[in-house]
């Protein structure tokens, strides 16, 4: 007995008429006739008997009916039930996002979506993005942000161009630069037990930039390997630094110039959004990736997260 049979039942019930039973289900007497013999053959018992035109049930019929209505009513709050399980947000989402992302835009970002979607657990993975890339690749996460520009052949979503940008104490003219003191910012070299690399490294992107308008080296002064300290040094007169503009802070009071190639294409590194088609079939992992995208609209504002 099946919740097919259960409609069978209480249909044939309200009519008291299997031909009317038949048609209001659209299916033929004798099919409707056969199905309820089946019925009372399985139990062992009849179920209802001829009455006038029409029929009457049994005690026996009559509790079963009971039973079929209860079933169709179970029935109808389970689908109920997983129809909304279906959009509800609930669940793991697990995420990669690279160190730089990390410090400077993810904290507030990640506070409204958990506010819009308390049921959401996040466990997180943070590092170089080479890493991330890597841990994407083996799908250890679900939705991977890294800086650069890796070899990705399913979703990519570009966050933000990351303009890189001269800071300084006090106001400087680039011709200047290569005899002026400069805080160099180092990001870690990747080691060999990295599997995956980007084929644009920030220093690398640095370095064409100089070679293509200076002739000479620059001046170091100091090496950091993290932007928190080079501002402080750069904010403390020890001299300028190159560092993507993301770095900078609404307090942070430096003089600054955004660099361009001689041809004014804008000196920059992507940030990009990475994950892989399947994974949306998770509500969370949709829900987050329509989030982001929503906030980071191509060159929009990043002020403060949207509202979920």
């Amino acid at each position: 007995m099946d919740d097919k049979d259960c409609k069978f039942l209480l249909h044939v019930y309200e009519e008291k008429n299997i031909t009317r039973a038949a048609e209001r289900m659209h299916i033929s007497q004798p099919a409707l006739s056969y199905r309820l013999q089946q019925l009372e053959a399985e139990f062992g018992m009849p179920i209802f008997i001829k009455h006038g035109k029409g029929i009457k049930f049994t005690p026996e019929g009559e509790y079963l009916v009971g039973f079929a209505r209860k079933m169709v009513l179970e029935l109808r709050k389970v689908k109920d039930h997983m129809s909304n399980m279906a959009n509800e947000v609930k669940g793991t989402l697990k995420l990669g996002v690279s160190n730089h992302f990390a410090h400077y835009k993810l904290p507030p970002l990640l506070k409204s979506f958990l506010d819009g979607y308390p049921d959401v657990n996040i466990t997180l993975e943070t590092g170089y993005s080479s890493t991330i890339y890597q841990l994407l690749n083996d799908e250890t996460v679900d939705v991977g942000i890294i800086s650069g520009n890796y070899q990705w052949f399913d979703q990519k979503y570009l966050i933000y161009r990351n303009r890189i940008t001269v800071i300084s104490k006090e106001k400087i003219n680039l011709d200047d630069l290569p005899n002026l003191p400069r805080i160099h910012y180092r990001t870690p070299r990747h080691t060999a037990n990295i599997k995956y690399k980007t084929d644009l490294l920030l220093p690398q992107v640095i370095e064409d930039w100089w070679q293509e308008r200076f002739t000479q080296a620059p001046t170091y002064s100091m090496q950091v390997d993290n932007a928190e300290s080079c501002k402080e040094m750069v904010r403390y007169g020890f001299g300028y630094a190159i560092i993507p503009r993301t770095c900078l802070k609404q307090h942070d009071n430096f003089h600054t110039i955004d660099l361009s190639y001689q041809n004014g294409q804008e000196l920059s590194r992507n940030t990009w959004m990475h994950y892989k088609e399947a994974s949306i079939q998770s509500s969370v992992v949709k829900t987050f990736v329509n989030y982001i995208k929503a906030f980071y609209l191509l060159d929009g504002p990043e002020e403060a997260p949207p509202t979920p």
